[in-house]
């Protein structure tokens, strides 16, 4: 069994609890306008061309995004940090893209992390078939739930897919009891109105006790670069990037209704 990735980054602190090594797979079925890791949309691996400026001169260098792993490979890399796991509370994330999208090679490989008494958390979006899902959600401790957008409407404009699929799957992760962390990305003028953000309310209020915490994420447009790297158009064009600071009266604001909230992950 093999999947591609495009990173593996060790001694991550923001994607679960304790010290964890993150696994970002490629593919994504979204298209986030926001997306700051353009370089995971398609699921192969690409070959691209990128322009460096040196000494005065110009240089095209050939650069390869992604690479194939077989899960016994990517347990060897995994388990390297086996001790800071255990001493920290930490684990494995599965990030992305979105990692449902190779849902063969991440049932494999969050079942072969599961049997090794590893933590386990997948960061999704939640657009995910339901068969998929049920063969992964026994192996995982912690799901990290991205939500864009409440309105269908705006969210299939945003991201190019309906939200309903996103929460009839929130509802059945939840009604299993398994832990979930909801992140929000705040980006400016598209969901962080007045409306939006009661909708959000309400949506923690309904699962009052089984939704506990909640990440804001404050926009950043630090991937322009990648967008230009792999000819795609920048939709945020204009849009400035949010500080923790832009984002303290939101954390108050959720903090009233007794759920934990941190600004970025």
């Amino acid at each position: 069994m093999t999947g591609v990735i495009f990173d593996v980054k060790r001694y991550a602190v923001h994607d679960g609890p304790g010290i964890r090594t993150t696994v970002f797979l490629k593919g994504c079925p979204l298209r986030c306008w926001w997306c700051h890791n353009p370089e995971s949309l398609k699921k192969s691996v690409q070959d691209i061309t990128r322009t460096v400026k040196l000494d005065g001169k110009t240089f095209d260098v050939k650069e390869k995004i992604g690479r194939e792993v077989s899960v016994e490979e990517l347990m060897t890399e995994v388990l390297r940090d086996s001790m800071f796991y255990e001493e920290s509370g930490g684990g494995v994330t599965f990030s992305g893209g979105e990692p449902f999208m190779q849902p063969d090679f991440l049932a494999a490989a969050t079942k072969a992390c599961h049997d090794q008494g590893l933590h386990v958390a997948v960061d999704t979006s939640g657009f995910v078939a339901h068969e998929h899902l049920v063969k992964v959600i026994d192996n995982v401790d912690l799901f990290l739930y991205d939500i864009k957008h409440l309105n269908d409407e705006k969210h299939r404009n945003y991201t190019g897919v309906s939200n309903k699929q996103v929460l009839d799957n929130l509802a059945f992760i939840l009604e299993k009891g398994k832990r979930v962390i909801i992140r929000y990305p705040v980006i400016p003028g598209l969901n962080d109105e007045s409306s939006q953000l009661k909708a959000l309310e309400m949506l923690l209020e309904v699962y009052r006790g089984r939704l506990n915490e909640l990440h804001l994420l404050p926009y950043h447009n630090i991937a322009r670069g990648k967008y230009e790297r792999f000819d795609l158009p920048f939709k945020m064009d204009g849009t400035a990037s949010l500080s923790k600071a832009d984002l303290e009266p939101l954390k108050e604001r959720f903090i009233k209704l007794g759920v934990e909230v941190k600004i970025g992950g």
